[in-house]
């Protein structure tokens, strides 16, 4: 098959995880009739309208990916959370594949792709990876604009930074660029937690719902602690007071990971440091009993300070 098919063309295919477009194919000056005699033998396929696939069997994830973009068209990209999972911070690959567009282009709608339309594209693109697909940041940002919840978004803007893949500034440098952003001020005052090392929805809800809105004191976060060669990273450390907070996401942990954590936890001791742990109904539904049990163990290591009222329901008392 290599000795037959033209030159231009099998390169193509080998950077396009074997899957080209009728378009590609009319622009590298490829006889129709040969894709076609290819087609009517099944040596080769259709995936989608005017795409081709050249080999017979199971269409691969990477290949589908490849159909879907150039299904869209020349100056397509893929978006959202097709673009979050070629980049590794989607949590699964998505049923649908997203694809964006130039906002004059009008598609028809196709089973299996989302098509979105962006005025911004040129800018939105990734200059050099393939599959075509919008940079990390603007794919970020893109997919927080579309969930519901503020925590969804948080969730976005945080994986990809956490996973070293981009950076709070470039994402920043991204959302000046736009003219409208869902939750702007919020999005910019996370993203200066993120530098610091709040990773986590749980983790950004506890500095913003309990410590910021209660006037607790503020801590240093992500700790490295070394114990016997062993690292320990700690979520929150009140170096001062000699106070820890773990925050866990998580309802329910295997017995050997709970004695894990106790053990980590008695070791922390022994050096001084007291560690609460904290859950998601801690933080959110409790969450001013939460700030008025860690002022008081603040308190009681020798802060001075007093915890203030977060609204007129707040239940904690400040100290007179």
């Amino acid at each position: 098959m290599a000795g037959q098919v033209p030159s231009q063309l099998r390169d193509l295919l080998d950077a396009q995880s074997g899957v080209f477009a009728r378009w590609q194919a009319i622009a590298l000056g490829i006889d129709p009739e040969f894709v076609q005699g290819r087609l009517r033998s099944g040596r080769w396929q259709r995936p989608q309208l005017g795409v081709y696939a050249a080999f017979s069997g199971p269409v691969s994830r990477d290949a589908q990916l490849w159909a879907a973009v150039l299904r869209a068209g020349p100056q397509a990209v893929l978006s959202h959370q097709s673009a979050a999972e070629l980049e590794g911070f989607a949590p699964r690959p998505s049923r649908l594949i997203h694809v964006t567009v130039p906002l004059a282009q009008h598609m028809v709608k196709v089973p299996g792709i989302v098509a979105h339309r962006s005025g911004r594209l040129e800018l939105a693109r990734h200059p050099v990876r393939t599959p075509p697909r919008t940079r990390i940041e603007e794919t970020a940002l893109d997919l927080a604009q579309l969930v519901p919840t503020f925590d969804d978004a948080f969730g976005w803007i945080s994986r990809p930074c956490n996973g070293r893949l981009t950076t709070p500034e470039l994402i920043r440098t991204a959302m000046q660029s736009r003219g409208r952003v869902r939750w702007r001020r919020q999005l910019d005052l996370a993203l200066l937690d993120i530098a610091e090392g709040v990773m986590s929805p749980l983790e950004n809800r506890w500095v913003r719902d309990v410590e910021r809105a209660h006037r607790l004191p503020g801590a240093k976060r992500q700790v490295l602690i070394v114990r016997d060669g062993q690292p320990q990273y700690l979520d929150n450390l009140y170096e001062e007071l000699g106070v820890g907070v773990e925050l866990d996401g998580q309802a329910f942990h295997p017995v050997d990971e709970r004695w894990l954590d106790i053990s980590r936890d008695n070791a922390l001791a022994a050096d001084g440091i007291l560690v609460l742990r904290y859950s998601w109904a801690d933080v959110d539904g409790r969450r001013c009993a939460t700030a008025a049990q860690f002022a008081q163990v603040a308190a009681s290591r020798g802060w001075a300070g007093s915890p203030r009222r977060c609204g007129p329901t707040c239940s904690i008392r400040p100290r007179v």
